[in-house]
């Protein structure tokens, strides 16, 4: 475990973290010279037509150090856009440290600030990189002051690195081994690994990735999974690469995948806790905390006899991106569909788009709205709460009254129709 590092790469959109990334993997030799490609770790056709990461990626690195010992550095390369940052806060629960990016030419920005709160949230070793130094309109000085005074490092622990030209990369390599602290764990406890995110494979059904706290996982071992409490066999386990290399045996403070033969997406949940049958650990780790939809809007079948196929395409893309709620719902000109929750309009148009690609769905979207809240002055100065998520105002026939539990007094609500 002392040669182990995890760490994850996180910054506001477009600051170079999947070209640092591409860095990494081609100076520590993980992908040869003839394979390299841009954004290697984006395995999404869309992340690469519009240069977004949307998925977070984890991926095994082997670094020769300068003391003569390899070290295994499990990257997880995420997302930058604010609409996905429920991808960045499960990443990072499954690191000791981060890779704090900011763009030479643009400054400290919103999700770097956002992203570097949710790293020292988990007490991660922050390591900040000023990225793309080879610029002509590079603010050096600027954006290292600026890094100074928000996240009270010295002048001399910032990295200066550039993902284009490769200049730095083995700084940061340097950093991450003697600045990351290793992974704590006992590898003869009860098993305890942590679910960090999940994938549908419709040869191999639901692949799980995960990050082992305690104990050891073994190829044949019966597994459990702590708050479902299904129990299936653990027919193969290994580490994550651009492609999944099996293993025999995974040690606490691993980062990898389990295949079960789960054929049932809503079997496993993202957050959940992976233990033994025999021996099972006493409680399970504390996963995420839960997705708060921002936006919401109606997802519909074309044909309503398409109802099922869509709820059953929801529920694999649910596995892939648990910030996706969805609750059915019907309506008198479009029959039945979803009501679906997302964290913003970029994630609403990437699950449209993802619906059509993968799952061959298309879909009628209705107007997206919000939730929201109001309040009406009543008699004697006292006030009643409202709360609707149509888009258009509600009229005086649409107010539902319903006693509160800690008033006296009646609350109303209302919810508008879609």
């Amino acid at each position: 475990m002392k040669n182990i590092r995890n760490f994850c790469v996180i910054a506001h959109i477009d600051h170079g973290k999947s070209t640092l990334s591409d860095r990494l993997l081609e100076t520590t030799k993980t992908i040869a010279a003839r394979d390299m490609k841009e954004q290697a770790l984006d395995s999404m056709d869309l992340e690469r037509e519009r240069g977004i990461t949307i998925k977070s990626h984890a991926i095994q690195l082997y670094h020769h150090h300068k003391d003569g010992q390899v070290y295994t550095l499990n990257l997880i390369d995420t997302p930058g856009h604010v609409d996905f940052s429920y991808e960045v806060s499960r990443s990072i629960a499954a690191c000791e440290g981060a890779l704090l990016l900011v763009d030479a030419t643009q400054g400290i920005q919103a999700q770097t600030i956002s992203n570097l709160y949710l790293a020292i949230d988990h007490d991660l070793e922050i390591i900040p990189i000023i990225n793309k130094i080879d610029m002509p309109n590079a603010m050096i000085e600027e954006v290292m002051d600026q890094i100074i005074e928000l996240v009270g490092v010295k002048k001399e622990d910032i990295v200066l690195a550039s993902g284009k030209t490769g200049q730095g990369v083995e700084d940061i390599l340097t950093a991450i081994v003697e600045r990351i602290p290793p992974p704590k764990g006992d590898p003869n406890a009860p098993l305890q690994a942590l679910v960090f995110d999940s994938v549908f494979n419709s040869f191999r059904g639901v692949i799980a990735y995960y990050k082992i706290m305690n104990g050891t996982m073994k190829k044949g071992d019966k597994i459990r999974f702590f708050y479902t409490e299904k129990e299936y066999n653990a027919d193969e386990v290994g580490i994550l690469q651009i492609n999944m290399i099996p293993k025999p045996e995974m040690r606490a403070g691993d980062v990898g995948y389990v295949i079960t033969g789960i054929k049932q997406s809503k079997e496993i949940k993202v957050g959940d806790t992976i233990t033994h049958h025999a021996n099972p650990c006493k409680e399970g780790i504390h996963g995420f905390e839960e997705v708060k939809p921002m936006v919401f809007a109606g997802l519909y079948p074309i044909e309503n006899e398409d109802f099922e196929d869509l709820r059953e395409s929801l529920e694999k893309l649910q596995l892939n991106d648990s910030s996706l709620t969805f609750e059915p719902e019907s309506s008198a000109a479009l029959g039945f569909g979803f009501r679906c929750g997302f964290l913003g309009m970029l994630h609403l148009e990437i699950i449209q788009e993802r619906l059509s690609r993968e799952y061959d769905m298309e879909v009628i979207t209705t107007i997206p709205n919000v939730s929201y809240y109001a309040t009406r002055p009543r008699r004697r100065s006292s006030s009643c709460a409202l709360r609707w998520t149509s888009p258009t105002r509600p009229t005086s026939t649409s107010w539902r009254s319903r006693t509160s539990p800690h008033k006296s007094s009646p609350s109303r609500s209302t919810s508008a129709p879609s």
